[in-house]
This record gives structure tokens, C-alpha cells and sequence, in this order.
């Protein structure tokens, strides 16, 4: 096996142009493929956000008692048209109340919270199933007004703002997968074509080896070893760029999503989703490698022969 790796380096290095050409193909590709990843998951991040926000709040009356406001909560968890149910007492009221007018700390001073009613937030699995569960929410005889958080400060639904996003994240997705794939069959192809040429320069080294009785898989190694090179150092290459210019955005893409993650916040989950990239970009270039080359050396070999 070290003969053929140091076979396979050393023909590398007296074709450095062929083996650029290969390289630079297959950076591209993963360098594309990294940023498209990461690009579907912040998508689908920005997606989940709006789709998992509280989408009904029910006020409640000042005298509901909290055990009907507990019957109520629990009435809505074990609906099975309900994703999220969260309760928000006067007190919590009062303290968002204060937090929003933190830059006027007189106005929080100025209320109490007996002035604030307890409410009950939710959201469910579809929007289109929202106008039915107000109406029954509202036939409680402890819920006070009802209220529907849907509605963006431009006049736009957020079933709306949904839709497109989910049309954004299918031409995201489609739009990446076909620019993947482009590149992918062009690497392959290019592997293909410089691993058809290394055996025709070496054609009259083939043709001894074969003379002497040397094994197919002994012909076959450094060539196959050789377009695995090219495509492990194009995955690494290609994602470590991808990698440096996401670190460099990163700033500016949380400062512009604010508390939407695009991108993990906490560092493990960071590294944790670069790294399943990789692991599959080196997946991907390994089948590359080998599909292509083993095709490439069975075709030009026959020829040879």
C-alpha cells in the first residue's frame, strides 16, 4: 500500500496541472455545496421560527379562576390541532410590560400589575386551523377577548409570510441540489478525463506490468488512490473556505436575524453541523473519486490492452 500512495503522489507531482485542474473543480464544488448547506438549514431555521410562534393569545377575564384557567391550558395540550400552549400571568405581563419600556423606566413605574390581564398564548400545527380554535376559545366563559398575533405590522398575514418563505425554501432547496449536481457530474467527469489520460501516458509502463504477470489491482491503485487524493484534498479545501467565509458573515447574519439562529449560537452545535457536512461532502467525494476513476481505469485499460 505505501508503494502505491508514493506511486500515486509522484504522479501527481510531474502532472501539477492536471492535478490543479482536478483540484480546483472539485474546491468548487464542495466550496458550492458547504455554503448551500448551510444556506437550507438557515432557511428552514427562519421557516421554523415563524411557524412555532404564538399565533393566538386569550385574555382572560380578571375574576377566571385559575383552576378553569388550568382546565383551559390543559383542554388545548391535549388538542391535537395545538402545537404550543404557554400561560403568561399579570405578573410576567407587568415585567414584559417593563422590559419594553426599559429606555422610559417611569412608565413601568407608573403600572401595576393587577392593570394587566393573565393570557393564554398558543400556536397551532396549521394556520388554516386557527379560525375555528379562536371561535371556540372565545365561547369560554372566562376568556375576556381573544387575539390574532398573525398579522405583521405591513397588513401581511403571517400565513401569508409563511407561504412565501416555504416557497423560498423549495427553490432553495431545488435550485441547490441542481447546482450540486451540476458540479458533481462535472468533477466526475473531469476525474474521468485526467485519470483516461494518466494511463495513456502510461501506457507503455501498463503493457510491462502486464508482461511481467502484475495484477490488476496493482495496475489499478495509484490511479484510483490518485483521484482520491485529488478529491479528499478538494472536500477539505473547498469546505475550509466555505468555513472562513461563513465565520466572517457570521456577525452580520445574526445582527440581520436577530433572535432567529440561522446559525447556531452555541459553539458545539456550530461545529457539530460544520461537521456533519463534512462527513457527508467526504462521503460524497469518495464516491466521486472511486466511481469515477475505477470507471475511467476499466475503460482505458481494455483500450491499452
Amino acid at each position: 500500500m505505501k508503494q502505491h500512495i508514493k506511486t500515486s503522489f509522484d504522479s501527481i507531482r510531474r502532472t501539477p496541472f492536471q492535478a490543479l485542474a482536478a483540484i480546483s473543480v472539485l474546491i468548487l464544488t464542495f466550496f458550492v455545496s458547504t455554503l448551500l448547506a448551510i444556506a437550507i438549514f438557515g432557511s428552514d431555521q427562519v421557516l421554523r421560527h415563524f411557524e412555532t410562534r404564538p399565533q393566538v393569545i386569550a385574555f382572560m377575564k380578571d375574576d377566571a379562576e385559575q383552576s378553569k384557567i388550568d382546565d383551559l391550558i390543559d383542554d388545548l395540550r391535549n388538542d391535537s390541532r395545538i402545537k404550543t400552549v404557554k400561560f403568561v400571568s399579570k405578573e410576567e405581563a407587568a415585567e414584559i410590560y417593563k422590559n419594553a419600556t426599559s429606555d422610559n423606566p417611569l412608565l413601568g413605574e407608573l403600572v401595576s400589575p393587577s392593570i394587566f390581564p393573565a393570557s393564554v398564548e398558543f400556536s397551532v400545527i396549521n394556520l388554516d386551523l386557527v379560525e375555528g380554535m379562536i371561535n371556540e376559545v372565545k365561547g369560554s366563559d372566562i376568556v375576556d377577548e381573544v387575539g390574532f398575533t398573525a398579522s405583521l405590522d405591513n397588513g401581511e398575514e403571517l400565513g401569508d409570510v409563511l407561504q412565501r418563505l416555504r416557497n423560498l425554501t423549495a427553490y432553495v432547496r431545488i435550485g441547490g441540489l441542481s447546482a450540486v449536481s451540476i458540479l458533481s457530474i462535472t468533477s466526475f467527469l473531469v476525474l474521468m478525463i485526467i485519470v483516461g489520460m494518466r494511463i495513456a501516458t502510461k501506457k507503455k509502463e501498463i503493457e510491462s506490468l502486464n508482461l511481467i504477470g502484475a495484477t490488476p489491482w496493482f495496475i489499478r491503485a495509484p490511479i484510483i488512490l490518485e483521484a482520491v487524493t485529488y478529491s479528499m484534498m478538494g472536500v477539505l479545501v473547498g469546505w475550509l473556505l466555505a468555513v472562513i467565509l461563513l465565520l466572517y458573515l457570521t456577525p452580520s447574519v445574526a445582527g440581520y436575524f436577530g433572535q432567529i439562529e440561522v446559525i447556531p449560537k452555541d459553539i458545539g452545535h456550530f461545529f457539530m453541523l460544520l461537521g456533519s457536512i463534512l462527513s457527508i461532502e467526504i462521503i460524497a467525494g469518495l464516491v466521486i473519486a472511486l466511481l469515477g476513476s475505477i470507471i475511467a481505469v476499466s475503460r482505458s485499460l481494455r483500450m491499452v490492452k
